[in-house]
């Protein structure tokens, strides 16, 4: 393990450095976008409800490796012209905003519909009612699973590595096809994975005691 470090440590530093910012992006916009439908599958609005979850329905029941070759094969054949890097963090963003928004949403309707009729008769609108009186009490609820969500995303990413990503399973078969050291190599990946969801674990653990 040390004398991979030792001579590849500028290749798993890229390596790091592209999993890292592709687990960024992803989260933030999975997050984002896993809440928007999560608010159209409770809004009380049957096409709303329709679109959220045929969404959710679809990306959950898809192979994450399949939304990402649609966007690195297909969307540059048809539309515009994407890398693996951008290519690959879009699926991920996508296919992970569906679970998501099924975290979500059970948070959203694991509060008691009281909180939202009583909201209501105080003169907030649904908007007023869902930000002040029913999301800060969900997401009390939802803060475990969304850590292991986030987790998952981070590990999700070495699915860069088969369009060209440039990410730490990419750089890992990169560096074991040279060095035919496959066990070392993939020890030293495994504890670079590490490096990123430990701390998140963590801090998601912390965070969930201070909710508490």
């Amino acid at each position: 393990m040390i004398n991979i470090f030792e001579h590849f440590s500028n290749q798993l530093l890229v390596g790091f450095g592209w999993t890292l910012l592709s687990s960024l992006i992803a989260l933030v916009f999975s997050l984002v976008f896993g809440i928007l439908l999560a608010v159209l599958e409770v809004l009380p609005n049957k096409v709303a409800n329709v679109l959220g979850h045929a969404y959710v329905e679809l990306f959950r029941n898809i192979p994450l490796l399949i939304i990402v070759m649609f966007f690195y094969l297909i969307v540059p054949k048809y539309f515009t012209q994407l890398n693996g890097f951008t290519a690959g963090t879009i699926g991920l963003s996508l296919y992970t905003a569906a679970f998501i928004a099924e975290i979500i949403r059970s948070g959203i309707q694991s509060v008691a519909a009281g909180q939202m009729e009583a909201a209501r008769a105080n003169g907030m609108t649904y908007v007023q009612a869902m930000r002040y009186i029913v999301f800060p009490q969900a997401f009390k609820i939802v803060v475990p699973p969304l850590g292991n969500q986030f987790v998952n995303l981070i590990k999700d990413s070495s699915i860069l590595a088969f369009v060209a990503g440039f990410d730490l399973m990419y750089q890992a078969n990169a560096i074991a096809s040279t060095t035919f050291d496959t066990i070392n190599t993939y020890l030293v990946i495994g504890v670079l994975y590490l490096v990123i969801t430990m701390p998140l674990s963590y801090y998601m653990k912390h965070l969930e005691r201070n909710l508490a």
